[in-house]
């Protein structure tokens, strides 16, 4: 999981994320804990403690104070609204200011999409991050 190029905490939080949009963390369930993320992924409590931070303060996550944090109602909404936003910015802006150099309409590109669509191999999923040891009745290694 670990990128060297990136920020650790921001790997943190997309693995957590990630196990949002998937399902395997749904609205109101435990999320793991700082100390579990910095034992899993052997890094320190403080860079795990940023990520879930920045998770909280974009309402993904919310605190239970004695408990620990759980994941937001809505916060699958929310992910998935920041990351289509972001696959726009990244990839369709892009594609459409190169499309209208070629001159392809939005029906080329429909036509294109569907093309390759049909075309391209299956990926398998990516790494998850831990749950939390009370789901799964362990603690992570």
């Amino acid at each position: 999981m670990i990128d060297e190029g990136r920020p650790l905490f921001l790997q943190i939080a997309e693995q957590i994320e990630d196990s949002i949009i998937d399902g395997s963390l749904t609205e109101e369930t435990q999320a793991p804990s700082t100390n579990e993320l910095a034992a899993f992924y052997r890094i320190n409590p403080a860079t795990a403690a940023k990520g879930v931070a920045m998770l909280t303060d974009k309402g993904v996550l919310y605190k239970r104070r004695g408990i620990g944090m759980f994941v937001a109602a809505g916060a699958r909404d929310i992910v998935l609204g920041e990351r289509r936003d972001a696959f726009a910015d990244r990839y369709i802006d892009p594609l459409l200011a190169e499309a209208r150099t070629l001159g392809l309409g939005a029906e080329d590109l429909a036509a294109l999409l569907r093309e390759r669509a049909a075309q391209a191999p299956q990926t398998p999923q990516t790494a998850q991050a831990p749950q939390t040891a009370q789901a799964e009745g362990k603690t992570p290694a």
